[in-house]
């Protein structure tokens, strides 16, 4: 009894290892040295400006090009933008890149008119404009993209002011100028930052990170107990395999159904505004993902427990787990290659589907979705393959049984 227990409990201890070696190393491998990619992001550089500011600031953003820790810049045409502002940020909110700093119209010009006129009023922090959406990956925001604005932006402002303080030293009323108006010796160039779609819903978190791991653990929860019933019953071996099968698939469907609209329930009772983009449909397409990713999530668990049994499941849910969050917490773009798997993953499309609906990212809804259901369709196959494979077998050891048993009856 005791080298029973301690064989069992050995090999499962020894089986937890080999997982936690084996899978966790995914999600460590995912966030190790992040900062080494940050050169895959975009950066546009776009000059509105066309004079001695624009350049500066071209030039410093394009200096930094090349690091590994640093967003690659590239310059577009002005030309390319011809509703200025909204133009720059519909290219950050429609992902065409991660960041843009736009120098604005007439900057240099109105600098040279401030100097003129000795204006006091001249406001420097109006010469250039970043823009980033934060809710587009609100963990890279404040990181990677925010510092990789800021910092060439601040050198571009010192070296312009250098530049500019050296052109008026020569000037008769540079004193007067100082006097009367200083931020145009001093501070000649700043900038304003722009968050055009700020992560400005805390509980978000839940939705489209974390709460994605309860979702999955309430899938595998139904599958489970599906399973269970099966057993306690003796449908597994009663029914016809056609039977069983709709047994299997239908009543995922219809659990997942009731239960994805109590789990998106539970979202809008901690008032997550769904409303935003889509209005009141923003909540019937949340609840609709949530279906078809309780689905995808748990059909796949659904064809594995043919094969692994319940006894087994624990170790392919850390492994389910683990793959599907590694690439939600960072830019894909960012992770190693192999992560590139994530565009393809349930969790990674629930997130952005969610971030579509909350802040108004860019929608890809239907290529969210479509993730889904494939997700889904490879698993009816799965199940139906594997139930196919375990009957013929169970039906071929019951057969070799009974001829063994035969044999032995007749010597």
């Amino acid at each position: 009894m005791r080298s029973i227990y301690l064989q069992i409990m050995g090999k499962g201890v020894l089986m937890t290892i080999v997982a936690v070696m084996a899978v966790l190393s995914i999600y460590w491998g995912a966030l190790w040295q992040t900062g080494n990619d940050i050169k895959n992001l975009t950066g546009f550089i776009i000059d509105f400006d066309g004079g001695a500011i624009g350049q500066t600031v071209t030039q410093t953003f394009l200096g930094v090009n090349g690091k590994p820790a640093q967003l690659t810049w590239v310059t577009v045409p002005a030309s390319n933008f011809p509703g200025g502002e909204s133009d720059v940020i519909d290219a950050v909110v429609q992902e065409k890149c991660w960041a843009a700093v736009a120098i604005n119209p007439n900057a240099s010009a109105n600098l040279a008119k401030a100097i003129a006129n000795a204006d006091a009023t001249y406001n420097g922090a109006l010469a250039v404009t970043g823009y980033a959406a934060e809710a587009r990956n609100e963990n890279s925001y404040p990181l990677f993209i925010l510092p990789n604005i800021q910092t060439p932006m601040s050198t571009a402002m010192q070296t312009f002011a250098i530049q500019n303080a050296a052109s008026l030293a020569t000037s008769r009323n540079v004193t007067q100028l100082i006097s009367a108006a200083p931020s145009v010796v001093l501070q000649p160039v700043g900038f304003v930052m722009n968050n055009v779609r700020p992560f400005d819903v805390p509980v978000a978190s839940a939705v489209d990170f974390v709460g994605l791991i309860y979702l999955l653990i309430i899938s595998v929860r139904i599958i489970l107990m599906n399973f269970n019933a099966r057993e306690a019953s003796g449908m597994n071996k009663v029914l016809r395999t056609s039977s069983l099968l709709r047994l299997r698939i239908v009543v995922p469907f219809i659990a997942y159904f009731f239960l994805s609209w109590f789990y998106s329930l539970l979202s809008l009772a901690f008032q997550v505004p769904f409303n935003r983009k889509f209005g009141h449909a923003g909540f019937v397409i949340y609840w609709a993902m949530s279906y078809v990713a309780m689905c995808a999530l748990g059909l796949a668990i659904e064809a594995l427990v043919t094969l692994l049994t319940p006894r087994f499941i624990p170790f392919f849910l850390i492994t389910w787990i683990i793959v599907n969050v590694s690439v939600c917490f960072y830019p894909i773009e960012i992770l190693p290659g192999v992560f590139k798997y994530g565009y393809a993953s349930p969790f990674y499309n629930v997130s952005r589907t969610v971030r579509t609906i909350v802040f108004e990212t860019r929608n890809n809804l239907g290529l969210n979705f479509g993730v889904q259901f494939a997700w889904i369709g490879i698993s009816l196959i799965t199940v139906t393959l594997f139930q196919l494979f375990m009957r013929r077998s169970v039906i071929r050891a019951a057969r070799s049984n009974a001829r063994q048993q035969k044999d032995e009856k007749e010597v």
